[in-house]
């Protein structure tokens, strides 16, 4: 994974959150929901174990550097069930976290976390997978730039599918 990679991604989701900042009608009232704090926890989990495994499998050393990772590094790598198993674990609690946005956001998400897993232990092509890891990143930026409302938001419901109302 280059140096261009990880910055072109981070520039794409710092450009989200920019927008989300500075353009009023972001998030779009009628699309955006709410997360309650206990779905913000599994969000937030559910990230920081995906940002985990593409660590230890990109950037070892990095990941390494941090106490008490070197069990994990060892059986992310390893590519067997136990790989699976913290690839899996993060990505039901990211949609888990999700639940209450869109369900066409949540089926784009779903399908391009399925992505990267099937390119990541079926034996795809390294550039497969990396395509694959790049957009589920920009839609899992999108999703939380562009629709969804924090727990402490004024705007909108915490109960699925209703929509926020504009601010007054």
């Amino acid at each position: 994974m280059s140096n261009e990679f990880v910055l072109s991604l981070a520039g794409i989701a710092v450009l989200l959150f920019l927008v989300r900042l500075l353009v009023p009608a972001v998030p779009p009232a009628w699309l955006a929901r709410r997360i309650t704090t206990g779905e913000l926890a599994l969000t937030v989990v559910g990230l920081v174990g995906l940002i985990l495994h593409c660590g230890a499998m990109f950037f070892e050393s990095v990941v390494a550097a941090i106490p008490g990772t070197g069990p994990a590094i060892g059986q992310i790598n390893g590519m067997g069930t136990a790989s699976m198993v913290w690839f899996a674990v993060p990505s039901v609690l990211l949609l888990v976290g999700l639940r209450r946005q869109l369900p066409v956001a949540l089926a784009v998400l779903a399908f391009a976390l399925l992505a990267v897993g099937i390119t990541m232990f079926n034996g795809a092509a390294l550039a497969t997978h990396l395509v694959t890891i790049y957009a589920a990143a920009v839609v899992i930026a999108g999703i939380m730039f562009v629709l969804v409302l924090p727990p402490w938001s004024g705007r909108g419901s915490a109960r699925g599918g209703t929509a926020a109302t504009p601010a007054s």
